[in-house]
């Protein structure tokens, strides 16, 4: 249509090649720098209005049209993606379903595929979930509370864990509510971000609640007592407890020692030497060398007297 527009102008106006197709060009696409025959359209050449007036309808009926095969392409293009990935999600059996993408969720996704383990992720934010179908990762688009769809989209049926990792409280209390009545024997993880939720979250149905701010809280203050500490266990039947990471130094008094001659002080997870995890530092034959990172359990009292004692010289 440009070339025709070109020809037109250069025919009956007796442009210049360019000017020609820059004449085409302005026209066809409305922007009107130029006015054929000076703008007096009472004397223009009945050939040469006919011919613009059909250049004007084919082209704008084409563009039309090029646009509308565009849109149509990318719609039903993500329609046949979105499509596939539940006929693939539908296939998987075993997996993880993370609720919630935000850093938390990121972070539970990243392991999981540090592991090699199948998940799906269901967000509410539209998105995120382009964002995660542009990566190639499996998820579901919740609409705005319809958890079970969610689930269902996700495949609770044949789902091993449901890890719930939203940043409100309350959108996780109605999640857990709704995956344990999809699944009642499913393994439910959530996160509360108000301790005062835990009671509710596990009579919602949750089998681990993990107080966000707690833990974070605890690690920060118990930072201030000892560098040693590297981890926290929250847990009903013997409540909150720490772990700690301490080297044995050169003349500290535990060197030569068992395991069992410094359990009174702490539980013993494990030993590291020369950067390995020692299997056999349980035998009773096992003593503790200089240079050895030894892996505690304990309240941090008693881990503060672990602690002199390692380090002492």
């Amino acid at each position: 249509m440009f070339i025709l527009g070109a020809v037109i102008f250069a025919f009956f106006e007796h442009l210049p090649a360019l000017d020609a197709m820059l004449a085409s060009v302005s026209t066809i696409t409305t922007i009107g720098l130029y006015v054929p025959n000076g703008g007096d359209f009472l004397t223009l050449n009945r050939t040469e209005a006919t011919l613009l007036i059909l250049m004007i309808i084919v082209s704008v009926g084409a563009g039309a049209s090029i646009v509308q095969s565009t849109v149509n392409s990318v719609v039903n293009g993500d329609m046949a993606a979105s499509e596939a990935d539940k006929h693939l999600i539908a296939r998987l059996k075993e997996h993880v379903i993370i609720y919630g993408y935000t850093h938390m969720g990121r972070y539970v996704a990243d392991k999981l595929e540090e592991l090699g383990l199948d998940y799906v992720v269901i967000s509410r934010n539209p998105t995120v979930y382009q964002e995660l179908v542009n990566k190639d990762i499996f998820a579901v688009l919740e609409h705005e509370t319809n958890p079970i769809e969610a689930l269902t989209a996700a495949g609770i049926e044949k789902a091993s864990m449901v890890i719930v990792s939203h940043t409100d409280d309350s959108d996780n209390m109605l999640f857990v509510l709704s995956a344990r009545k999809l699944r009642p024997d499913v393994r439910i993880v959530t996160v509360v971000h108000d301790s005062n939720l835990m009671g509710m979250a596990k009579s919602a149905g949750a089998d681990v609640i993990i107080p966000a701010s707690v833990t974070v809280g605890h690690l920060l203050a118990l930072s201030a007592v000892t560098k040693d500490i590297v981890g926290v266990v929250f847990s009903e039947k013997i409540g909150t407890k720490e772990i700690a990471e301490f080297s044995i130094f050169k003349k500290s008094p535990l060197i030569g020692k068992g395991l069992r001659d410094i359990g009174d002080l702490a539980v013993i997870v494990g030993v590291i030497r020369k950067e390995q995890v020692i299997q056999q530092a349980f035998d009773p034959g096992f003593k503790l060398q200089e240079g050895d990172t030894m892996l505690v359990l304990g309240d941090p009292s008693k881990l503060q007297v672990l602690e002199k004692e390692a380090e002492a010289t």
